[in-house]
């Protein structure tokens, strides 16, 4: 499998290089995403019937890492990010595609982006098909919802936080592209219909999922990783599709409600619990790095108000400190399927995974971004 090299001087035009913070970030963001290139299958970790971990296969996980792999390049333009993401579609591809679900769909929003770069007639005819797929034949639930049907299980008549980085991003992106506006309308349906049912009006935060069958939150999770699915697909959301006033007022207040919700469960180490509003559940780092992505971007946005710089900054501070020396995000849960009760989300194990990797990516590529005089020092919130 080909490796990718540390991130060179060629990014560091974002940097002011009298600021060691932002160098140690820069550092910091070298390392995780050349350790995302080479997370293998962990034997004792994997229980799925499909590969989740190894990151030269094509599901969710994958999608995420190549996501986040992507949008670095964007920042940094280093070209051979591009050359690695080329070779790993080409590799997957010539194997062979998986059937169709929700999570298969997450590596295909990257490989849409990467078409808009390459031209790549061939790609751009599977994002197309697929897509056609999501319209067509992705099983709904009661109000059109799509249903979170994945590799194994249907799910019949669930809906979870998780369905909107996995697919619905993908679907807008190729409305845009495609100049299919149907499709645009139905992405902004999903995050609509998803709000309805996952948003909890009491806290501002997302219960993990609900189901038309018993009409019920499950277990009402407030599971901090479906949480940032929101958190950090939203603010991509709004930025690639410019919605309709009202429909961006609506998504911006959901986020803003979402984000208070978050500073006031925030630990004092800038961590959040797997269960939010559970303080003996572990600390979870990938949901860390979600938050603090969307926040941070969401402020600088104008989505978020000011004040809630110092959440995000905390939030960087925290996930700097969980990357250990060879690039590992640690304290990273592995995946989570629907649990029926709470003690499920605390018995989650935990290990190296790629949208550990790819969220953390996200969050140093954004906190590249800041002034130059921020202080990036975790402090006890007032």
């Amino acid at each position: 499998m080909d490796s990718v090299p540390g991130v060179g001087s060629e990014c560091l035009y974002i940097i002011n290089l009298s600021m060691m913070s932002k160098s140690e970030i820069q550092n910091a963001l070298n390392k995780t995403v050349q350790r995302l290139t080479q997370i293998k299958k962990d034997p004792s970790q994997e229980k799925c019937p499909i590969d989740i971990v190894a990151f030269d296969c094509w599901e969710w996980p994958q999608g995420v890492g190549l996501y986040g792999l992507f949008k670095y390049h964007e920042q940094c333009k280093d070209p051979r990010l591009l050359t690695f993401l080329q070779n790993w579609y080409d590799r997957r591809i010539a194997a062979g595609l998986p059937a169709r679900n929700v999570n298969t769909t997450a590596p295909l929003l990257t490989l849409a982006h990467l078409c808009e770069i390459t031209g790549n007639a061939g790609h751009l005819k599977i994002c197309a098909e697929w897509a056609g797929w999501i319209m067509r034949d992705l099983p709904r639930t009661g109000d059109g919802g799509f249903q979170h049907t994945v590799t194994g299980h249907l799910h019949e008549q669930q809906i979870w936080a998780d369905t909107l980085y996995m697919t619905v991003l993908f679907l807008a992106k190729m409305g845009i592209m495609l100049r299919r506006q149907d499709y645009i309308e139905e992405a902004i349906h999903q995050f609509l219909v998803h709000i309805k049912y996952l948003f909890d009006r009491e806290t501002g935060l997302w219960f993990h999922g609900w189901t038309f069958m018993g009409r019920h939150n499950f277990a009402r999770a407030r599971w901090a990783r479906g949480n940032c699915w929101f958190t950090a697909g939203v603010v991509d959301f709004i930025e690639m599709v410019n919605p309709p006033e009202s429909v961006k007022r609506f998504l911006m207040e959901t986020l803003q409600a979402q984000v208070g919700g978050l500073a006031a469960t925030q630990a004092p180490d800038g961590m959040w619990h797997t269960l939010l509003d559970d303080s003996d559940s572990y600390v979870e780092t990938s949901a860390v790095a979600g938050f603090g992505y969307g926040i941070l971007k969401g402020v600088r946005k104008g989505y978020l108000d000011e004040k809630y710089v110092q959440t995000g900054r905390r939030a960087l501070a925290a996930v700097k400190a969980n990357i250990l020396p060879d690039g590992t995000v640690d304290k990273v849960s592995f995946g989570t399927p629907m649990g029926k009760d709470l003690d499920h989300y605390r018995k989650i194990p935990q290990c190296p995974m790629a949208y550990g990797q790819a969220l953390a990516i996200l969050l140093l590529g954004e906190a590249l971004r800041l002034p130059d005089n921020t202080d990036f020092q975790i402090g006890v919130p007032k």
